[in-house]
């Protein structure tokens, strides 16, 4: 785990070639197909040389939830197990992580009434308004989210106005992942040497063709508001084809949202226990030498028991 630009896909590889394993998404992008520049999928050779699960699932205008990503992700892990091989969890979306190892409650499903109606009423009053209405119907809840969480404020009151009891409560109802042993690893950069490397990643993307991506994903009638272009980047791309912004203002405003994103997803996984933070980028030896030391200390301790 680790915010993006981090280097996790290229330490779980060389993890993964070196430990006998496969490789088993954890971001949210990167189950999108035709989302390619922007969602920094691994290369296509890595890919064939060791086996990738749970990239490219959905189409653009398709739904994933993390319930579903719970089942798919222990499904695979399960599968890889039974060859005698190592899951390598990789990603940074913290939510995926989360259903992954401690469950999702059985709660209901998605109600677009209801979360259009939310959705103007957070446009009308503010979505803080709706972060305080959360915060006395279900403190517990509201508690773990960043008020700034549309995303998690609606889906909370949505479980709320559906069901009439808190999210916070049905969620004790979850299992967690059996069966396994865990290894938790993060990749813990300096916030200068992040950021550097998020505002080349973001100049990349824009230089490798995104804006031609874009273009090319409305011609196949895709809507600039399907789910699959709430990546990073899109939506400054849709400005960029209609003119109302230019490829550099494009840039600079992808490069500040990501970096946004980065600091939000440190602050999920700082709240992981059980952590093993790896100082530096996953490109670095001294990080795989890291790694494999963690997992030769894991197995010797799982021997004893």
């Amino acid at each position: 785990m680790g915010p993006t630009s981090s280097g996790k896909s290229e330490l779980a590889f060389k993890s993964a070639e070196i430990l006998n394993g496969e490789i088993v998404n954890c971001d949210s992008v990167q189950m999108y197909r035709l989302i390619e520049i922007g969602s920094a999928k691994p290369a296509p050779q890595q890919r064939r040389q060791i086996p990738h699960h749970l990239y490219d699932l959905v189409d653009p205008d398709q739904y994933f939830s993390a319930g579903r990503y719970m089942e798919e992700a222990r499904k695979v892990c399960r599968e890889i197990a039974d060859r005698a091989r190592i899951p390598f969890v990789v990603g940074g979306t913290g939510l995926y992580l989360r259903a992954l190892l401690e469950g999702m409650f059985k709660g209901p499903g998605r109600s677009q009434d209801i979360r259009e109606r939310l959705e103007k009423i957070g446009r009308r009053k503010g979505f803080d308004f709706l972060y305080r209405f959360l915060l006395k119907k279900d403190p517990q809840a509201a508690g773990r989210i960043q008020p700034g969480d549309r995303v998690r404020i609606i889906r909370s009151l949505e479980v709320y106005l559906l069901t009439g009891r808190p999210i916070s409560q049905l969620q004790q109802q979850r299992e967690p992942l059996a069966n396994f042993s865990i290894l938790k690893i993060g990749l813990d950069l300096p916030r200068p040497d992040l950021y550097d490397r998020i505002d080349r990643r973001v100049s990349e993307m824009f230089s490798r063709g995104l804006l031609k991506e874009v273009q090319e994903l409305l011609d196949k009638d895709y809507s600039p508001d399907c789910k699959g272009f709430e990546a990073l980047g899109y939506r400054h791309a849709f400005a960029a084809l209609r003119g109302e912004l230019s490829q550099e203002e494009a840039i600079k405003r992808t490069q500040i949202d990501t970096r946004r994103y980065a600091k939000r997803q440190l602050t999920w996984f700082r709240r992981e226990e059980g952590v093993h933070w790896i100082p530096g980028p996953g490109e670095d030896f001294s990080a795989l030498q890291q790694l494999l030391k963690l997992v030769g200390e894991r197995r010797l301790g799982d021997s004893d028991l």
